[in-house]
This record gives structure tokens, sequence and C-alpha cells, in this order.
């Protein structure tokens, strides 16, 4: 087949989460299967200063409408391995930035002309270039227009762009939603300005476009695909994903098991197996030392690697507080985002450096160790659509403590309530149901052939791409 996935984020040229993970390993594992895979996605300054990028030529120039002011941009075209092709939608003005989507404190102002232009310029690229694609696979708001830009643009220009379009929900909290007057910049029928379109409470809601326009939907675990249809979980979009209920389904993510392998992982000071434990010792006495711990230390460490936000539930975590203080056990956290959390944070690790360590950043490299290093991964998510750190740690034999929501109760196994098969530990998104577990994660691990059972159970599990890619092709085939 050949397939076009549209996405703000693709591993390794741009990542804020897991959206670039899963864009990343899935595009490559289909295009290892022998399908001609095409991705777009913005000219980022880290992407077109890529080493892949920065020697690509500049393939096209193009120029698109938004609301009468004719905007130009390029491409620039790369092929990271055989059968994928990467296209940069290129426009300093909008994607020349060292952010994605803002600074750190608010959303950038632009946001909506920013992606309505990358929607935009990829249907145009689609057209130019010819792709003539099969199936047309575009992911969360940043890329929800296409399916309806394209529809549109082959009726003006009475031409085939694509045979199917698919819409992945992977965060329906982050929806896209501007001022009215932002419809006009789409140069969509007015038509679609309404209840059944684009328009969501005299506002326009780029996500619900998505959802309605596309041929298939898709979200990232199957329990997130019921959760969304509810008011709890829908973010006020319930109703609409309700409309599509035939044709929405949860497809897990996978482990690009070329980036997150403990055996091969060359960020990692030794590398293991379950077969051979010895290099696991190794990342743990070297996440001690890295984070200026006693390396004696001989009490379970607990991981946590996140945006921090209160979606990945660190007001849960704060709220035990006591516990990491009290109990001897040492908790490392690795992430940056809201500025309160990051400052009750660093406030707590200032009280008890010997037990506690913060740092507010993304580090790949440091994020592998925690992965490695750590006897327990702590994801207390107020909700997840699918996570993709509950399933690492079970690669690298971490014992992962997640909410039962989500992706997270599709991929852990409670080790109490299931001592045959579990893999991990469960509880509520609430501070008195992670307080238990985390009594529960010192009681198993002080059992050590209990933990060890445990442990193996959760590196035996497959969660390749190999898997995941199946699914998808599956999907396009039974859409197509």
């Amino acid at each position: 087949m050949k397939i076009v996935h549209v996405a703000s984020e693709l591993f390794p040229y741009m990542k804020t989460g897991g959206l670039a993970d899963a864009v990343g390993a899935l595009s490559a594992a289909l295009a290892d299967d022998g399908h001609e895979v095409s991705v777009f996605l913005p000219g980022y300054r880290a992407a077109c200063e890529h080493g892949d990028a920065a020697a690509a030529a500049r393939r096209l120039r193009f120029k698109v409408e938004l609301a009468g002011d004719f905007l130009a941009g390029d491409v620039r075209a790369f092929s990271p391995r055989k059968n994928l092709t990467v296209y940069l939608i290129c426009r300093e003005e909008f994607f020349d930035r060292r952010a994605p989507y803002g600074n750190g404190e608010r959303d950038y102002d632009d946001n909506s002309d920013r992606f309505i232009f990358f929607c935009k310029a990829v249907v145009e690229m689609l057209r130019l270039a010819d792709l003539q694609a099969d199936i047309v696979h575009c992911h969360d708001w940043q890329a929800a227009l296409v399916p309806v830009l394209l529809r549109d643009s082959e009726r003006r220009h009475g031409v085939t762009l694509a045979l199917k379009t698919v819409f992945t929900i992977h965060n329906i909290a982050y929806q896209g939603v501007f001022p009215a007057k932002t419809f006009a910049r789409t140069n969509l029928p007015e038509e679609l300005y309404h209840i059944d379109g684009l328009e969501y409470y005299s506002q326009v809601n780029l996500m619900k476009g998505g959802i309605l326009f596309a041929d298939r939907v898709t979200t990232v675990s199957p329990r997130y695909a019921r959760e969304i249809q509810t008011a709890d979980f829908g973010c006020g979009l319930d109703g609409v994903v309700q409309t599509r209920a035939d044709d929405i389904v949860g497809l897990l993510n996978g482990v690009d098991t070329g980036v997150w392998n403990p055996a091969t992982d060359a960020l990692l000071p030794a590398r293991y197996s379950a077969g051979n434990l010895a290099g696991k010792k190794v990342c743990r006495t070297e996440l001690l030392k890295r984070c200026g711990f006693v390396v004696e230390t001989t009490g379970p460490i607990f991981g946590i690697v996140a945006r921090l936000t209160e979606q990945k539930g660190m007001d849960f975590v704060l709220g035990n507080a006591d516990f990491f203080l009290a109990q001897d056990c040492r908790l490392v956290v690795l992430g940056s985002g809201d500025k309160r959390l990051e400052t009750h944070l660093r406030e707590l690790a200032a009280v008890a450096p010997q037990k506690i360590c913060f740092a507010a950043k993304l580090d790949e490299g440091m994020s592998h160790l925690i992965e490695a290093g750590a006897d327990f991964f702590v994801m207390p998510s107020v909700f997840e659509p699918c996570g993709l750190n509950q399933m690492y740690s079970q690669v690298y034999g971490t014992v992962p403590i997640v909410s039962r929501v989500g992706g997270l109760a599709d991929t852990v196994i409670d080790a109490d309530e299931n001592p045959a098969a579990g893999t991990g530990l469960m509880c509520e998104p609430e501070v008195l149901s992670l307080r238990d577990a985390l009594q529960r994660a010192l009681m198993l691990f002080a059992d050590r052939p209990r933990y060890a059972a445990v442990q193996q159970r959760g590196m035996a599990r497959d969660f390749s791409w190999n898997v995941a890619a199946r699914a998808y092709e599956q999907l396009y085939q039974d859409s197509l």
C-alpha cells in the first residue's frame, strides 16, 4: 500500500511525548514490511537541523490560501530508510522555533494559522507530488483538518488524492479549539461551520473535524476507545465520538525495539536481558550515582518520566510525599511542564536530596537510565490514552505501578489480583489508592522470589510494533 502519515511530531526529528515515538515506530514498521510510506511533519528548526534533513534538497515550492492571504512555503524531502520518505513543510515564520506548540508558559498565539497552514500544505503536496495515496493517516488535532481539506481539494480539482483517510486520537484532551473567526482561514464551505461540522460552542474545534470527516477513526487502546464515549473522559466530544461508534477502534501502540531494548540499548552503561540481569544492577548503581544517592541503598527506587501535567497524576505523587520521605526508598522524577508542579517537586527534592531527585528537563539518555535502573515505575495518570512507559518498564524489568485507566489497564496485570499472571501493580487515580499501591510495592520488593517472577513475566511480553503494525495493516485493508 501507499501510506501517508501526517503528524506534528516524529521521532527522532521532534519529540515532546509518545506521539513522536508512535508515529516514528509505526511508519518504520510499515516501511520495513514493504509498504511505500510517506510522513509529513512541520519543518521545525530541530527537524531541519537534524543530520538526515540538513543535506536534503528543497524539492518543491507551494502556495496555499488562508482567508485571502496567499502564503508560500517549501518542502524538504529525505529518506531515512528504505520505503520511507519524510517531507518537512517549511515556512520560517511558522516553524523556525525551538518548541513546537508554545514557550512553556503558554501556547503560541498563532497556532491556529500554523497548523491550518500545515494541513493545507500537506493536501497541496499530495496533489503536486501526485503521491496517489491509498491511505492518508492523520494524528491528533494538528493534522485533523486534512481529511476534510483533502476531500474539498478533490472536489475543486477533480482528482483523487487518497482512497481512504484515517484519524487517530492520541489524546482527546487536546482538541485545537480556536475563535469562530478562525474558520475563515480554512477556506472551507460555510455550510461546514455548524453543529454537524467544525463549529463547537461558537468556536472552531479542529479535532472534531478529524473525528467527523475521516473514513475511519482510531485511538490508542481498546479501553480508551470506550472511555472517550463517556462524559468523564470525552472532554466535551463524547457525543461526537458516539456518532462514529461503528467506525472507531482502539489499537494499542507498541514499543520500538530498535530504541527500547535493554539487550541492545546504547544509552545504558550496561546491557542485560531476562536471562542475565547483571547489567540491570549496573544501571541501578549508575542511576543512584547520577542522582547523588548513596550507592549502597538497598530499598527500592521509584522512577517517573513524564510531562508534568495534572493528567499524569503528579498531584497524587506529591500527595504521598510523606511516604517517600519516611520509607526506605528513593524517588527519581524526570520531566518538565506545569511550573506549579515543577516548583513543588523542586522543593521536595531540596528537603531530602539524599532520597528524592528531580530534573526538570527532557533527557533521552536519563529516561532510558531510569527505565533500566529503577525497581518500580510510577504512572498514576488521571487518564492515559495508551501510555508507553508502562510497556517500556515491563520490557526493562522494572515493575510498573499504574492507574486503572485507558491503555494502562489494557497492558498491565495486577500482581496481587492475579498472582499467576501479574506484571505490575494497579491503583485508582487518587492519593490514597496510590499510597496503597506504594505500600504493596514495598511488600513485593521485600519478597525477592515473587518480585523476580513479576519482573520475568513483564519481560516476556511482546509489545513490539511488529504486533501493533499488523493491526494497522488490517485496519487499512478493511477500510479499502
